[in-house]
């Protein structure tokens, strides 16, 4: 059995009959009480989070996941078909999965999959930047680059990130998926 100390961001615990992703962990010592370790939690099968917390050197049950590099296909209603390179099976995961980087994902990227004992996907990661085409997006004024104002602008998957001045219609950006924030401009 695996004490709070094997515990880091990102494992995966059996809690309360249910898994869940740890996604805060914090060690604290409060003057002159005994040690605890604070956790952030997500259950897996509805993405709501719990907090609870844990003596130093208690008992955790820490669940083994096999994460599996996959393709993303296509959409398909509330899921997307990603597939395994390896053996070309297809596995639908849903989108809630993905949290806010699945507005970013576009055919053909390479996502992250986690399985628990082979069986259906746990958790799934976007890929952590994307490089995408600006669809539709304002002209930026002459000579109003002295400021650091931002405009909107519309991807090629739909999403609306906020940009430059200067960046234009048809241009390629990098977006980071975790945030939805511009990194910066791509050449060809």
């Amino acid at each position: 059995m695996a004490t709070t100390s094997d515990v880091s961001v990102g494992t995966f615990l059996r809690y309360n009959g249910e898994l869940v992703q740890v996604i805060e962990w914090q060690h604290r010592t409060p003057g002159n009480l005994r040690a605890f370790y604070q956790a952030k939690m997500r259950r897996v099968k509805d993405g709501k989070a719990a907090e609870n917390r844990f003596r130093s050197g208690e008992n955790v049950d820490i669940v083994r996941v096999e994460v599996k590099e996959l393709q993303y296909l296509y959409e398909e209603g509330e899921a997307f078909v990603c597939m395994d390179n390896e053996t070309y099976d297809q596995i639908n995961i849903e989108k809630h999965m993905f949290g806010e980087g699945a507005k970013f994902m576009k055919e053909g990227d390479t996502v992250m999959i986690s399985f628990e004992g082979g069986e259906s996907p746990v958790a799934a990661d976007a890929p952590a930047q994307v490089i995408l085409e600006v669809t539709y997006t304002e002209p930026g004024v002459k000579g109003d680059t002295a400021t650091n104002t931002l405009k909107p602008a519309t991807l090629e998957t739909g999403a609306t990130v906020n940009v430059p001045l200067f960046v234009g219609i048809g241009e390629k950006i990098k977006v980071d998926t975790r945030t939805g924030e511009y990194m910066e401009r791509v050449k060809d």
